[in-house]
């Protein structure tokens, strides 16, 4: 989506003002005097927290503010574009998968490594990003990573390196949005989320064709469609993904928000719901070690929950990316990677 640059747009600061002062007047000037910020004043005003712009309790009050209007599709969208702007993602790097990863596990293991595995040996080009640490007791991605052998991109350089060889790379928030990293890690300051967690799900900064995105919260899946739209990306999926994630859980009907763009430039929004996989739920494990996936990767163990985690996560990616034309296909699929994966890999 091409930004509109005109500064007569947008909103100008009184005698004497903050430049950013006219943003937090924007939301908080009482129930009759706010509204939300079209686009490009939303695009504005996170490009100046980005450079830096922006006094802290100017950023605190204007998160809370959004926080407690809640952003629309417009803002959201306007911020991830400031986003992309900033990120000096190269040109010409392509992918298949964007994959966002904010959440951290802690009821299950991070089954979707797993996931992304089976798709990265499809063939696949699978652009990971993420941040950790923000929630205490839970296990991120780059922590996983380590365990079975591999490691965090620190640059674009290395991320092109690491696609061209395994077919996948994680690259942290940080290293290519560090303002918006210090803004996730403010949670346990303000004790409450705020839209930086949604607008970092849909960077998409290498503009892959399919974007997936894990939330915790269904009621916000309308308001990931409608941003994906509006950035232009042809396919977008949203799930409540186990912890947040973008992992299925097994034991429960999964529901996929989708955004499409074709080719003609139609837009669509529509759902589509995956069965359960299990009559019954299972209970939760009580080791999500590190040890026990690797067990289960080599086929020393059973583990329906593990393996079904795995196999129906990498079908949802197949359907969604246009691997697949249906979920039994998708399946089907999944399950063959599954039982060809290199069992001696780890």
């Amino acid at each position: 989506m091409t930004a509109d640059n005109d500064a007569t747009l947008l909103p100008a600061p009184k005698e004497g003002e903050h430049p950013f002062a006219p943003y937090v007047r924007i939301l908080g000037k009482g129930k009759r005097g706010s509204r939300s910020l079209n686009f490009e004043e939303a695009r504005h005003a996170m490009a100046m927290i980005l450079r830096g712009e922006v006094e802290d309790v100017q950023l605190g009050a204007f998160l809370m503010l959004l926080r407690v209007k809640e952003e629309t599709p417009e803002e959201l969208a306007g911020f991830v574009q400031a986003v992309r702007e900033q990120s000096q993602a190269p040109a010409g790097l392509e992918v298949d998968i964007d994959w966002s990863s904010y959440a951290g596990k802690r009821r299950h293991a991070p089954w979707f490594l797993f996931s992304i595995l089976l798709l990265a040996d499809h063939g696949l080009r699978v652009f990971i990003h993420g941040a950790e640490g923000h929630t205490p007791e839970r296990i991120y991605l780059s922590e996983a990573l380590e365990e079975f052998g591999f490691a965090p991109a620190r640059h674009w350089s290395e991320v092109s390196d690491q696609l061209d060889s395994q077919g996948f790379s994680y690259l942290p928030l940080r290293c290519f949005a560090e303002n918006l990293a210090n803004m996730i890690d403010l949670r346990p300051v303000m004790g409450l989320r705020s839209p930086v967690h949604s607008l970092a799900r849909l960077i998409n900064p290498l503009s892959a064709p399919t974007v997936l995105q894990g939330i915790f919260h269904p009621p916000y899946a309308g308001m990931h469609q409608e941003a994906g739209l509006l950035l232009g990306y042809p396919r977008v999926a949203v799930i409540r993904g186990e912890g947040g994630e973008i992992e299925r859980n097994p034991d429960n009907a999964l529901k996929v928000f989708r955004a499409r763009i074709a080719s003609s430039g139609e837009q669509a929004l529509s759902e589509e719901e995956w069965p359960p996989l299990f009559d019954r739920r299972h209970v939760k494990p009580k080791d999500i070690s590190p040890e026990s996936m690797r067990r289960l990767w080599r086929g020393e163990v059973e583990d329906s929950y593990g393996e079904a985690a795995v196999i129906s996560t990498a079908a949802f990616a197949l359907l969604e990316s246009g691997c697949a034309m249906s979920q039994s296909e998708a399946m089907s699929q999944a399950q063959d990677l599954w039982s060809q994966r290199d069992r001696g890999r780890f």
